[in-house]
């Protein structure tokens, strides 16, 4: 009898220990169980490019309060700054294709407007003389206008390296009267003349 009684607390003991482990080895998967390729948790700024100024060439923004980062398609970052019959026309623009592979594309223009380092710029019409956003989804483009507009601000600007960066954000309606809210904004881009 003692013997029994023996074997049946050490078993006992065991399932204990077994049920323990068991316990302990659910707790570390479950804590082990991180999707790292599973974005939805991090900070949307965190997964922008770095505010840099030395012609990285990047391109990003928050755009309607998600990460806008160019790629896919055809050319899908392109910067210029042109003298065309004596006026400056700037230009930055970055494409992308959202998961039903639509293509949105942002911009920054200037039009018939020379660009310093270190100003600021009213995004208004698409007009001479003025600095516009735009903003295009499949086949229609849209611009910032005097109610829906935003700021470009050019952070650096080197016309001999044919590099320039800046900060940026605007809003502009499209064709479906839909609000867009573009945000955080920079870029860091090596240019063509």
């Amino acid at each position: 009898m003692r013997n029994y009684l023996k074997q049946s607390y050490q078993l006992k003991e065991v399932k204990y220990c077994v049920n323990t482990l068991f316990f302990l080895f659910t707790l570390l998967f479950i804590a082990c169980n991180n999707d790292d390729d599973n974005n939805s948790g991090q900070n949307p700024i965190s997964q922008l490019p770095p505010a840099t100024q030395t012609g990285a060439n990047t391109f990003g923004c928050l755009l309607d309060g998600e990460p806008f980062l160019p790629g896919g398609g055809t050319n899908p970052l392109d910067c210029v700054y042109q003298l065309i019959n004596g006026e400056r026309f700037f230009n930055v623009q970055g494409n992308a294709q959202d998961e039903n592979f639509n293509l949105i594309g942002l911009s920054l223009s200037t039009n018939a407007k020379e660009i310093q380092e270190e100003s600021t710029y009213i995004l208004i019409e698409n007009n001479p003389n003025n600095a516009f956003g735009g903003y295009f989804f499949n086949s229609g483009f849209v611009y910032t206008d005097s109610t829906n507009s935003g700021e470009l601000h050019i952070t650096h600007l080197d016309l001999i390296n044919q590099t320039v960066s800046g900060t940026f954000f605007f809003d502009v309606i499209d064709q479906n009267g839909h609000l867009h809210e573009i945000r955080d904004g920079r870029f860091d881009m090596q240019f063509t003349q």
